[in-house]
């Protein structure tokens, strides 16, 4: 899986990029899909509520918005993250910041692989899953 990450604010580089991308990595041969393009980028609060409203029509802030391109089996795709929204989020849920940024990584791209979390089981199905890898991320 190739995953490159850009960075359009300041004073943000992501410190574990290479245990991240082994995790994805993981993600992706678990959901029995294989590894394609995606680009994550990290940018403003503004930008994402933006991109939230002009390609979702949802008039509210969000951490992350993924955009799925898989063809066929093989993951593709762009992920938008809030850098402000994860630290926010972060403090609201009693988790450190870097934690909290992985989480939401992981969570896009678990998207990608086919997971939603639309219902209340898809949410519980998701975030177990998010723990789990998250988990998985510090043991490494």
């Amino acid at each position: 899986m190739k995953v490159n990450f850009h960075y359009d604010i300041e004073k943000f580089r992501l410190r574990d990029s290479k245990l991240i991308k082994r995790i994805i990595t993981r993600i992706v041969s678990d959901s029995g899909m294989r590894g394609g393009l995606a680009d994550v980028i990290f940018t403003s609060d503004k930008k994402v509520y933006e991109i939230n409203k002009e390609f979702l029509g949802h008039d509210y802030y969000t951490d992350i918005i993924t955009f799925n391109y898989n063809n066929g089996k093989t993951v593709n795709g762009e992920i938008y993250i809030s850098a402000e929204r994860v630290r926010l989020n972060a403090g609201k849920f009693g988790v450190t910041y870097d934690s909290e940024m992985r989480r939401v990584i992981l969570h896009g791209f678990l998207h990608l692989c086919g997971y939603d979390d639309s219902t209340t089981e898809e949410k519980k199905k998701m975030a177990e899953m998010e723990e789990m890898y998250l988990a998985l991320s510090y043991a490494e």
